[in-house]
């Protein structure tokens, strides 16, 4: 039930009350979203009211979601491929999948082949979509085993999932040999690079993922995760323009008379932010980004070893894990763990590498 109001006084000191309660970002290593760039949070609140939804009251913003989607294209070797501006990775995904559904009629039974470590939203997905997800086990090195990938294919696969940097590990799964499992079987093959999207291109030597690949179907990347975006900002890529025209319904009382998105409303907001930082930042700006972050990660790796907490595994982008104690992390600091037990920690943007040294301090002195 709603109060008899407020001042604006007692309204701001209330929500920032609220806010104080929240965690501070300085103690946060277990996050793959980051405090937004500047030049995103000015850009977002230009564009506030903004609804991507009906495109047609907002013909300078849906020029800029056409424009971001040109900026991943070209980044992912594909400079004329298609997609909209999702809510992240969870609705990429499920976009994925319903195009892969809807591409690939008349399967009795359709099924996908995801890895092991496939992010919860294939769960959802296929439970929205009615499909049998098929778990392909891992290899020693946590990525996606493709030989057993390849064992689970049958004629009612509707599509092969891989993972360019995987939510616990970090890995990038061996996408090139998937893409040829794909184009062996005539496969829709959707690379989940909502983390590792923004991560991969910008390495010194970056391990083939994209569009490059032939088989490579869809890509996910999240702006908001490393791109350091507003939250929310994804951004679902197809090779083919026209793919997405698969999922078209229509929608006569709105500026345009069709749509294939997920969700009505879509804020433009978020869409500026992420394109604004893109922009600002280009790719130089973002390579010393990743840079720093990996290069923050491997001294956590280093610092951690030293102090007899050894890695579990070496991974391709900034999320490091180790074998550790639970009782070993002293507080404030929030850090989280895997399937397996695993000390989990990504170095995002905001992870610097003071925090690193203050993180290995206490970590130290706990034990001391």
């Amino acid at each position: 039930m709603l109060n008899k109001g407020r001042t604006e006084e007692e309204l701001f000191t209330f929500l920032a009350a609220k806010k104080s309660e929240d965690l501070d970002h300085a103690y946060i290593l277990s996050s793959m979203c980051t405090i937004p760039h500047s030049v995103a949070v000015r850009a977002h609140c230009m564009f506030m009211e903004t609804n991507l939804g009906d495109p047609g009251l907002f013909p300078g913003t849906m020029s800029l979601e056409k424009l971001l989607v040109r900026r991943f294209g070209s980044l992912f070797h594909a400079p004329d491929a298609g997609g909209y501006a999702t809510s992240g990775g969870t609705e990429s995904n499920i976009q994925a999948l319903r195009l892969a559904k809807a591409t690939s009629p008349n399967k009795k039974k359709p099924n996908i082949v995801v890895p092991a470590s496939a992010h919860f939203s294939f769960r959802k997905a296929c439970e929205i979509l009615c499909l049998e997800m098929r778990k392909a086990p891992l290899a020693k090195d946590y990525r996606m085993d493709a030989d057993a990938a390849a064992e689970l294919v049958d004629k009612n696969t509707v599509a092969i999932v891989g993972v360019a940097g995987t939510t616990e590990y970090g890995m990038v799964d061996p996408i090139a040999d998937l893409a040829k499992i794909a184009v062996q079987h005539n496969l829709f093959f959707h690379v989940d690079a909502a983390f590792g999207g923004m991560v991969i291109p910008f390495l010194d030597d970056p391990v083939p993922f994209d569009f490059s690949l032939p088989g490579v179907t869809s890509i996910a990347v999240d702006p908001h995760k490393m791109g350091m975006s507003t939250i929310p900002c994804g951004c679902l890529l197809t090779r083919e323009p026209e793919l997405l025209n698969a999922l078209n319904i229509d929608t006569p009382y709105l500026t345009v008379k069709q749509e294939y998105t997920l969700t009505g409303t879509r804020p433009g907001a978020p869409v500026a932010g992420a394109l604004a930082v893109m922009d600002y930042l280009g790719f130089e700006g973002m390579k010393a980004v990743v840079s720093g972050c990996m290069k923050n990660t491997r001294r956590l790796s280093a610092g951690l070893e030293t102090l007899g907490i050894p890695r579990a595994a070496t991974p391709d982008v900034n999320v490091a894990t180790f074998v550790c104690d639970k009782a070993r992390i002293p507080g404030p600091w929030k850090v989280s763990w895997t399937c397996r037990k695993h000390l989990r920690i990504v170095c995002m943007p905001h992870v610097t590498l003071d925090r690193i040294e203050e993180f290995l301090t206490d970590i130290g002195e706990s034990h001391a």
